[in-house]
């Protein structure tokens, strides 16, 4: 939705998913896979790790370990990226609920 504001400046209002809106062939897919990354780059600095130490640990090069925490999760399956959480010690719990009445259709994302 565009909208003006006071200067008359164009402005466009997000749907909330970045990838949606540049048009991404599966936006929801991408913004969960970014969301775990996220959450993998914060377990890594929680834990004081380097990428170096963070990747041992993961069982990967440190060169992956480096293209995740900076976003670069093409060819990383979610189930993979759950498992590196895992091996950080980091809990994955997976909630299904039914889609509230109030939604135009169901949504999977990370809290």
């Amino acid at each position: 939705m565009n909208v003006m504001n006071q200067d008359d400046t164009d402005i466009t209002v997000g749907s909330g998913n970045v990838f949606a809106d540049f048009g991404h062939k599966n936006p929801e897919e991408a913004q969960l896979k970014s969301r775990i990354a996220l959450h993998i780059h914060k377990a890594i600095q929680a834990k004081g790790l380097s990428q170096r130490e963070a990747a041992r640990v993961m069982g990967v090069d440190h060169a992956k370990v480096s293209a995740i925490v900076n976003g670069k999760v093409k060819g990383y399956s979610i189930d993979r990226l759950f498992r590196f959480l895992n091996a950080l010690d980091v809990n994955v719990e997976i909630k299904l609920d039914a889609m509230a009445a109030r939604q135009e259709r169901a949504t999977t994302r990370v809290v």
